[in-house]
């Protein structure tokens, strides 16, 4: 199961990228210091339910939470 966060910068587009914490596939991971560890989630979907819960515009990255990239 792997570990989520989601990154404190805003897109243009209002979203808040989800992304893996091994940074599988991922070539723009977030710097350590812009991160909210989302914890282990067995799939990207739990990961975007819980930053959306804290209050972020949630969107899995395209890289490296695909299943979870709307927009």
């Amino acid at each position: 199961m792997p570990n989520f966060y989601v990154n404190k910068n805003t897109q243009a587009n209002g979203d808040n990228e989800v992304h893996r914490t091994d940074g599988q596939n991922c070539p723009t991971p977030a710097e350590t210091w812009n991160r909210v560890d989302l914890g282990w989630h067995s799939d990207c979907h739990g990961a975007v339910t819980a930053a959306k819960r804290m209050g972020y515009n949630a969107n899995g990255c395209y890289y490296c939470a695909n299943a979870c990239h709307t927009s």
